[in-house]
């Protein structure tokens, strides 16, 4: 199994223990569903209940949670468009410094891929939710939520380079 962290804060963001695939060699999508967290330690990991499922077990004090923000305790947080921006140039920034220590036969590939996939982030800004880490270092990577076209299947984008895998 393989733990993906933040390169920057250590903080955890993921595990292959989710649906995951690389896209564009640039970012990670990773599938997440919502999963019904009850009081006490009766955690149902199942699938997707039914509306009266779901409004039955609340009614139990139970609540819905994304089951990656929920495993990984991932913070919400909220940008504007232009704040977003001013992030993402000086989080860019700080990843390609790593890089260039790191594995500095990338940094040209994630400069040009980076740069494209933000063109794509702040052309559908409206549809994006922002999380970070456990932490809640400013510093870190901000996970960006979406939906699938359906609609309704949830899935989380973590840039490539901005995480290390540790085998666990």
């Amino acid at each position: 199994m393989l733990l993906y962290s933040d390169v920057l804060t250590g903080d955890e963001l993921f595990s292959d223990a989710f649906p995951t695939k690389l896209v564009d060699d640039i970012v990670y999508e990773v599938d997440c569903a919502l999963i019904i967290i009850k009081s006490g330690a009766d955690i149902d990991i199942g699938g997707n209940p039914s509306a009266e499922e779901q409004a039955e077990a609340l009614e139990d004090g139970a609540e819905t949670k994304n089951n990656v923000v929920h495993s990984f305790r991932l913070q919400s947080t909220g940008f504007d468009k232009k704040s977003y921006l001013t992030y993402l140039k000086g989080y860019m920034k700080a990843v390609k410094e790593k890089l260039t220590e790191t594995n500095p036969d990338e940094v040209a590939a994630f400069e040009k891929g980076a740069q494209a996939f933000a063109k794509k982030i702040v052309a559908n800004f409206k549809d994006y939710e922002f999380y970070i880490g456990e932490s809640m270092n400013p510093e870190g990577m901000v996970a960006l939520l979406n939906y699938r076209e359906d609609g309704t299947t949830p899935f989380f984008t973590f840039w490539k380079h901005g995480v290390k895998q540790i085998k666990l």
